[in-house]
């Protein structure tokens, strides 16, 4: 019965999940396309089909970990949308606003999902639920995302604050992208409430925004 109800559960993230996956990359894309840059435009990536974000490992991923972890933990990743600096009047800039549009536009939608709540937690058990569980993906994929190491978009975001000789260096750093990301999730695994300790924390300021008393 558990499995099963595990499953539903999975059925019921997965397109929440996606959509939030999905507007993530493609704020990203029109970003940097109102900034100049036609390359996510040209790679067919200003869409909202799904199939065109999705990237194979990081699906099998997020697939692979949630159930593994019994519903409690997912770690994934969307197909990252292709961006030229070049085309910006200011690179520097440009890729620190293009990165702070990913984990914005989640946290717009924890927002959005926070105001559902409030309009059906006394009317639909299942609507709150829904809604709870888009609140919670946007929280944790937001702050995810804003932690300051290459790939994640932080990086991105503090690289537009750094001197221009140390923003080269900084920027070098996304060849190690793929080693940083896997350490970050082996870190997640093997410490003890590492994932509550941050991830928890940050969620449970985004409570406020909740109707008073439904949480905790």
């Amino acid at each position: 019965m558990r499995d099963g109800g595990l499953l539903l559960e999975f059925l019921l993230v997965s397109p929440l999940l996606l959509v939030s996956l999905v507007l993530h990359e493609l704020a990203h894309g029109w970003v940097a396309y109102l900034l100049g840059d036609p390359t996510a435009k040209a790679h067919g990536r200003l869409t909202l089909n799904p199939v065109d974000h999705l990237d194979t490992w990081g699906t099998v991923m997020l697939v692979v970990t949630f159930l593994g972890s019994g519903g409690t933990f997912f770690f994934g990743w969307a197909k990252p949308v292709p961006v030229d600096p070049r085309y910006f009047r200011d690179g520097q800039r440009g890729m620190a606003l293009v990165g702070a549009a990913g984990p914005l536009t989640n946290c717009l939608l924890a927002v959005a999902a926070a105001g559902l709540i409030w309009l059906v937690h006394t009317r639909s058990v299942f609507l709150l639920e829904m809604c709870w569980m888009l609140f919670v993906l946007n929280v944790i994929l937001g702050t995810l995302n804003l932690i300051p190491i290459p790939p994640l978009d932080g990086s991105r975001v503090v690289g537009g604050f750094l001197p221009r000789t140390a923003y080269r260096r900084w920027a070098e750093l996304d060849r190690y992208g793929n080693f940083v990301f896997l350490g970050l999730f082996m870190l997640m695994l093997v410490v003890p409430g590492f994932y509550q300790a941050t991830f928890g924390r940050v969620l449970r300021l985004f409570t406020l925004l909740l109707p008073g008393g439904w949480f905790g």
